[in-house]
């Protein structure tokens, strides 16, 4: 089975109201923080082998795993406290010799891995990105003769497609990252597509990232109400 990668040392500072003192990872949602929810996601999927590239105050990340019960293999490692998405990746360069996969630890989804790893392994090449829809920031309206006639707070658009996380990943692409400290989303993502090797796996079902103190309301009140797409 494939190992799991989890970006997971930035500073969060869109929701420093928790990050001052934990890692942006480590903010629960529900009982559970974030990172907890992505891999029992994946560990639904046969996953049992991740490496937690951390940074921004990793040792909190690393003592939270260590005293947990969880019947997997998780690694925690220090990438560097400034270290961008990109570089985080090339530092883990050394153990990752085969396929992975690979997602951020603020992102959650009830994206399905088989056909994801299917896609990827039909299409062959070096990345394949999850497309997701964009998040909704407001309510939705829909006007009738100056009335409203129905409003509906939406978790998300059905237009458009970014970028939703949840790579699989071919160890030839780090070699696209370089030696500068860089951003995934830049040059190494720039190149795959420059040298046509990225893909992308379309999903219209739920995603949703945790970026600032609404959005972690919005997860928990999918726990109270028990519609929480990523656990069932």
């Amino acid at each position: 089975m494939m190992k799991v990668v989890i970006l997971a040392g930035g500073k969060g500072t869109r929701i420093s109201e928790y990050t001052k003192s934990i890692p942006k990872p480590m903010v629960k949602i529900g009982s559970k923080p974030i990172l907890e929810h992505i891999i029992n996601y994946y560990m639904k999927y046969g996953f049992k082998d991740f490496l937690i590239a951390g940074g921004y105050k990793y040792s909190i990340i690393k003592s939270y795993f260590k005293k947990k019960k969880i019947s997997a293999n998780i690694r925690v490692i220090n990438t560097g406290l400034e270290t961008l998405t990109g570089s985080r990746l090339l530092k883990l360069k050394n153990i990752l010799n085969d396929t992975f996969m690979l997602t951020y630890g603020d992102g959650l989804s009830n994206v399905n891995l088989k056909k994801l790893i299917k896609f990827h392994k039909a299409n062959k090449k070096k990345i394949t990105i999850t497309a997701v829809h964009p998040p909704a920031r407001f309510g939705e309206l829909e006007i009738k003769n100056k009335l409203v006639t129905k409003f509906e707070e939406k978790p998300q658009l059905q237009k458009g497609w970014i970028n939703g996380g949840f790579f699989v990943v071919e160890p030839e692409f780090l070699n696209f990252v370089g030696k500068k400290n860089v951003m995934l989303e830049r040059s190494p993502l720039l190149k795959a597509v420059k040298t046509k090797n990225l893909s992308a796996f379309k999903h219209n079902g739920f995603w949703f990232c945790m970026d600032t103190l609404r959005d972690k309301r919005v997860l928990d009140k999918m726990i109270k109400d028990k519609k929480s797409p990523w656990i069932k």
